[in-house]
């Protein structure tokens, strides 16, 4: 599912869907659950889009070579679904939510390179994780079950941010509830050592929470979608537990394992920043379950004389006696001579500026491409093709919470400056 407006995330969602925002310095949100299908030997897949996707679709042309079979085995896909206006929908265009989305295209599950398939996976473009998605698929055919749940344990602390659910003795789901708070946060505990846990584990984490990424039975998929709740929107907050309440078999599948849901400004810093911690919560390079992206052919980073604690510093980047720490460097970077840059993600550039073109901008009065000389970075996320000025100090010093302020180029949301794509900071700006 790649089709939401991403409006937590923004400024980064403005001209981008959610789940091409980049991560890790090379990476695209959507990059992940699409290896961890890989990486299971899912081979047929669907990406369905609705705002700002054109970037979305052009990472996913370059990255997967969908539609030509190359990657799998030849009679694999993936293929964009952007929403659109589709037979029997009475000339609805706009998917409505998750499920109304699914809905719009379940025509194609009778197509004849379907007509094989059991069992749909539906999944998050936007969460940061690694999963075998076989085990998910093979604990569902094996329960029975005719919707499957990931399932995340969850410490008290954290449990009432999350939608919960219980489970009875053989992992069945029995209810659900939304970020419940007080006593009904406390009736959602639940013996997650049916789930798997050790009883220590069970003790810290005793409530489940829905990871958002389901297996069901195709044709009860396409029963929920088309007969029994045709009304209904989406599969979490409508059609799952409506099914649960009427008979249908919902099970839970434990996954106790690193997981995020990168959907605010929020933990989308917090979760790049965590990448470059020594050890990590989650990395990208695994031997035997890597995360892919698009191949750019970029030569290695160049560092000159700098202090680098603790960062990840991607390919093209260029650094220059300057002093990086907790961060993250994105593609095609460059950081100029006396910089500080701490807790910062930079995401990078889209192309170079020459040397003689640099000059040419600089001796114009303007700012080239990247973090100019002597600037001061902290607690900011510049995003791509930003021009960053000579002697700038960005560390939100007054502390202020919210700001929009997108004619400058400056957006602060949850106390994280964001200077905005293609945006340029004049020499000496303080924020």
């Amino acid at each position: 599912m790649g089709g939401g407006a991403g409006t937590r995330l923004y400024p980064l969602t403005k001209s981008r869907a959610k789940p091409a925002v980049p991560i890790g310095g090379a990476y695209r949100l959507i990059d992940v659950p699409m290896s961890n299908c890989l990486n299971s030997g899912i081979s047929k897949v669907y990406i369905l889009t609705q705002f700002n996707s054109a970037s979305l679709n052009r990472h996913l042309a370059r990255t997967y070579n969908f539609g030509n079979g190359i990657m799998y085995g030849g009679n694999g896909f993936v293929e964009v679904l952007a929403a659109t206006q589709t037979p029997g929908q009475g000339g609805k265009e706009w998917f409505q939510g998750t499920a109304d989305a699914v809905r719009q295209y379940c025509w194609l599950f009778n197509d004849v390179k379907n007509k094989d398939v059991e069992d749909v996976v539906i999944l998050s473009g936007d969460h940061l994780y690694r999963m075998d998605y076989m085990k998910f698929v093979e604990a569902h055919r094996e329960s029975d079950a005719d919707i499957s749940i990931g399932a995340l344990p969850v410490e008290e602390d954290r449990a009432s941010d999350f939608g919960l659910m219980k489970i009875d003795a053989t992992g069945r789901i029995t209810e659900f509830s939304e970020k419940p708070k007080g006593d009904k946060l406390q009736s959602m505990k639940v013996d997650t050592t049916v789930l798997g846990l050790s009883p220590g584990e069970a003790k810290a984490k005793p409530f489940i929470a829905s990871m958002g990424i389901y297996v069901f039975k195709k044709k009860m998929l396409v029963k929920f979608l088309d007969k029994d709740y045709p009304q209904d929107n989406d599969f979490g907050g409508e059609i799952i537990p409506q099914a649960a309440q009427d008979g249908a078999k919902v099970q839970a599948y434990l996954f106790n394992d690193y997981w995020e849901d990168i959907g605010t400004i929020k933990s989308f810093f917090e979760a790049n920043l965590n990448l470059a911690k020594d050890p990590p919560n989650f990395e990208f390079y695994n031997a035997e379950a890597p995360i892919y992206t698009s191949p750019r052919f970029l030569p290695p980073a160049k560092i000159e004389r700098c202090h680098v604690k603790d960062a990840i510093i991607s390919h093209g980047a260029s650094l220059s006696d300057c002093s990086v720490e907790d961060a993250i460097v994105g593609l095609r970077s460059r950081v100029e001579k006396g910089c500080k840059i701490k807790k910062t993600m930079i995401i990078g550039a889209d192309y170079y500026e020459s040397e003689e073109k640099r000059k040419a901008i600089i001796a114009s009065g303007g700012v080239p491409v990247g973090i100019g000389e002597n600037t001061i970075i902290e607690n900011a996320i510049i995003d791509k093709n930003a021009r960053v000025g000579k002697n700038c100090i960005i560390t939100n010093k007054d502390n202020i919470e919210d700001l929009q302020d997108e004619e400058r180029g400056i957006f602060i949301r949850s106390g994280i400056v964001t200077i905005l794509r293609n945006s340029t900071i004049p020499d000496g700006t303080v924020i």
